[in-house]
């Protein structure tokens, strides 16, 4: 175990740049992603604080004068990745991408706080961190729920972070491919094509994303004309969970929140009625389309770490948890195996990812402690057994995607020291 643990540390300073870290150390993700920043911050926080806290600024660095934090950050613009800074052409300060992802640095930096002694010179970084955070959060009310429903809409399947999950088959289907599109897609010389997204998949993706660009990405616009406009439960369970811990943060920094208090109990309301109780699943809803979404996908059960205050749904939903992958060696497959659209090697269409197991198991650690410590358990043997992969075949263990890949080797590291 001790060896692997400096196999994690090792892994996460060899994919370090000037102040940022690389998801792995080969040409699939030459960038600073949002997400990935969030959960390599974590792992950092476990044995080098000053580089945690410098993954999180540099990664604010290239927020918007709107608020908005990108998904991606192009530091090196010297690569043949696609899209890269050029096909995206905006940023603040940095090149960067015009759309987000999903807003956990906020949950990450509050456990972080609370598993660290902050130094007085630290808390006033930290200070400054939460206040681009609150702006963050706001950003998302302001533009991606301007009716007020108390739901956030992503604006492409890249939002979520889980790109070409089934859960966007429909609505992705209902997207008009632009003609004589022309890219060329890098990712699929580095790893097995059969392990990445279709062509079909990211020739609407790039339709999406020209059409978010000829409207300058204009958040005030996009809302009402994007191409793609849905309500997801993983999504909106990480920006409720954001919310309450923001909350916290700013009442410990004397920062006003009294109109983020309003929104995330409307938001929690809101959440739970998109529980259909017959079926014994949550669904996501195209906005578009107006038309709901009906998809096991395991980032559906993200709803238990947006900690809702429903003892009897979060039992429910714990119990149809246990029979996701019941029976399983590994678990838990990015989509149920039963459903037509499960494929085993594709991405986010039936591989296991850490971050996602990671997430589970935060969301049952307070609520089920046998689960929740079976869940622990069968992730650090995973990884044990096959090494710091980007994902995993739910039904041999073999890894795939990147290898040396820096967000399951800092939540490996979490997930092993933290004792909380």
């Amino acid at each position: 175990m001790t060896k692997l643990l400096k196999n994690a540390q090792k892994t996460l300073l060899n994919n370090r740049r000037s102040g940022y870290t690389l998801p792995t150390n080969n040409k699939l993700y030459p960038a600073q992603w949002n997400w990935d920043s969030a959960f390599i911050a974590l792992g950092y926080s476990h044995f080098n604080l000053n580089f945690a806290l410098e993954e999180i600024n540099t990664l604010l660095k290239g927020q918007w004068k709107d608020g908005m934090i990108p998904h991606i950050l192009f530091h090196d613009k010297n690569t043949k990745y696609f899209p890269n800074h050029t096909v995206w052409n905006c940023g603040n300060k940095i090149a960067s991408s015009g759309i987000t992802q999903p807003p956990i640095i906020v949950s990450v930096l509050r456990q972080i706080l609370e598993g660290n002694k902050i130094s007085k010179k630290q808390k006033g970084r930290v200070k400054e961190i939460v206040k681009k955070l609150k702006k963050y959060i706001e950003w998302f009310i302001k533009f991606r729920d301007p009716k007020k429903n108390g739901l956030i809409s992503i604006l492409h399947p890249w939002e979520s972070g889980y790109d070409n999950s089934s859960i966007w088959d429909d609505p992705m289907s209902k997207v008009k491919v632009e003609k004589n599109l022309k890219y060329k897609r890098g990712d699929i010389k580095v790893v097995n094509p059969e392990q990445r997204p279709l062509k079909t998949d990211y020739d609407r993706y790039v339709t999406i994303k020209n059409h978010l660009k000829a409207n300058k990405y204009n958040p005030t616009k996009l809302y009402k004309i994007s191409k793609f406009n849905v309500i997801d439960i993983g999504f909106n369970s990480i920006f409720l969970r954001a919310l309450k811990d923001l909350i916290i943060l700013l009442k410990r920094y004397n920062i006003s929140y009294s109109n983020l208090k309003k929104f995330s109990k409307k938001s929690e309301k809101q959440l739970t009625k998109l529980y259909d109780s017959k079926k014994d699943i949550f669904y996501a809803y195209d906005v578009k389309n107006k038309k709901k979404i009906i998809v096991p996908s395991i980032t559906n059960f993200f709803i238990l770490y947006a900690d809702i205050k429903n003892n009897l749904l979060n039992k429910k939903i714990i119990k149809s948890l246990k029979k996701y992958n019941k029976g399983k060696k590994y678990i838990f497959s990015s989509i149920k195996p039963d459903h037509k659209s499960f494929e085993e090697k594709r991405y986010w269409r039936g591989p296991i990812w850490i971050n996602c197991n990671w997430i589970i198991y935060q969301g049952l650690k307070n609520k089920d402690k046998i689960f929740s410590s079976y869940v622990k358990k069968k992730t650090i043997g995973l990884v044990n057994k096959k090494g710091f992969h980007e994902y995993y075949s739910c039904k041999s263990g073999n890894a795939m995607g990147a290898y040396n890949f820096s967000w399951s080797a800092a939540l490996y590291l979490d997930l092993v020291l933290n004792k909380n």
